[in-house]
């Protein structure tokens, strides 16, 4: 038997009987047993379309003998037989329900992601939740529910919007500081100078180690010294970065000389240990062909006519457009690997990660504003 966390929602007519409605239906399913149920809770609907009524949210704890596909689809079904439609994404409805977690399964298919992936920033989904299942543990936050739900509430928020070069993590950034109010802390040293640096020639010497060494030095000072504990503040407003310290130290394990790595290794970890951790990331993902397009409007547009995707101009000094995109998805990939994998030697990694497709930006910012509104 399988332990299931139902995310619950009704934000048309009659909310609470819609809610009522839906768990008498699940009742009776069968294979199926209700544990527990949580108080509804008042909401104001994130994202979608403008003048929505307020949502009744909740949840329910279900043990079942289904599958993870059969309960979502009997999921569906409930939705269907109280009129759920489905015209607009985010958009008003009769009743809601999602699948959040089942037992510690991990699984990302067409139909069906589990964990759900945006539990982790939504107050409305872990209130409910905490109410009535708290120490249920999130298989990729690798944390309780409750502890998911003390991270996005913190007094002063920390959330780094991060993505490789040319994701559009500094546009995104500032619209979603722009919302929250919060201090905005831009990357000081962006990493394309490093990732894209001319090679020395067939030979290299000590001396061009030693010079890639201290810049790769400095430039990990600069990142940290904006994220240092010491005098971080303390308002509800919270800051937004557009980094992660850590993308750094991915991108040393691709460039770095091997000899270079374990030094660089050891001071990235007392730099990281005096900054504060985000809480959230925001990982902005994009396809190679859209890192094709803008590293091409870049090039026609120089600086300082532009500064849209202004992290792109270093790569002019690599040797094709290809090697720059292989270079950039091979960081993105080891980036989406560390926020989805622990990894004791390299530290926690943050409990609440949203991925957002970077393609268009534009709607890229709506989502990433929609995630961190969702934790007041």
């Amino acid at each position: 038997m399988a332990r299931c966390l139902i995310g619950c929602g009704s934000n048309q007519g009659r909310r609470r009987e819609y809610l009522d409605r839906a768990l008498e239906l699940l009742r009776y399913m069968p294979g199926v047993t209700v544990l527990a149920v949580s108080r509804p809770l008042e909401t104001r609907p994130i994202g979608g379309p403008a003048g929505q009524a307020p949502f009744l949210n909740g949840a329910c704890l279900l043990e079942t003998d289904l599958g993870p596909h059969e309960v979502l689809g009997m999921l569906n079904a409930v939705e269907n037989t109280l009129h759920r439609e489905r015209t607009e994404r985010w958009g008003p409805r009769t009743i809601d329900l999602d699948l959040l977690l089942y037992d510690d399964l991990v699984l990302d298919t067409s139909s069906l992601t589990l964990p759900h992936p945006r539990m982790t920033t939504r107050r409305f989904v872990l209130e409910p939740c905490a109410e009535i299942a708290g120490d249920a543990m999130h298989p990729r936050a690798g944390c309780t529910v409750r502890a998911l739900l003390d991270n996005i509430s913190q007094p002063h928020p920390h959330v780094a919007i991060v993505g490789v070069p040319g994701a559009g993590a500094p546009e995104v950034a500032s619209v979603v500081a722009d919302a929250m109010l919060a201090r905005l802390v831009r990357n000081p040293a962006p990493l394309t100078p490093q990732l894209f640096e001319p090679p020395a020639g067939d030979a290299v010497t000590d001396a061009d180690t030693a010079r890639l060494e201290a810049v790769w030095r400095q430039s990990l000072a600069a990142r940290a010294r904006p994220l240092e504990a010491a005098g971080w503040p303390d308002d509800p407003h919270g800051t937004v970065a557009d980094y992660w310290l850590e993308t750094q130290r991915l991108a040393a394990e691709e460039i770095l000389p091997a000899a270079s790595r374990a030094a660089f290794a050891a001071l990235f970890s007392t730099h990281a240990a005096t900054t504060v951790a985000p809480h959230v990331v925001v990982l902005l993902h994009v396809q190679p062909e859209v890192l094709e397009e803008r590293i091409a409007f870049r090039a026609r547009r120089p600086a300082p006519h532009s500064d849209i995707f202004a992290a792109l101009t270093p790569t002019a000094v690599c040797p094709s457009t290809q090697e720059s995109v292989r270079l950039l998805m091979r960081l993105q990939d080891r980036l989406a690997c560390r926020l989805r994998t622990a990894d004791p030697a390299c530290g926690t990694r943050p409990k609440a990660t949203v991925v957002i497709d970077g393609g268009d930006l534009g709607q890229a910012a709506l989502d990433a504003v929609a995630a961190v509104e969702a934790m007041a």
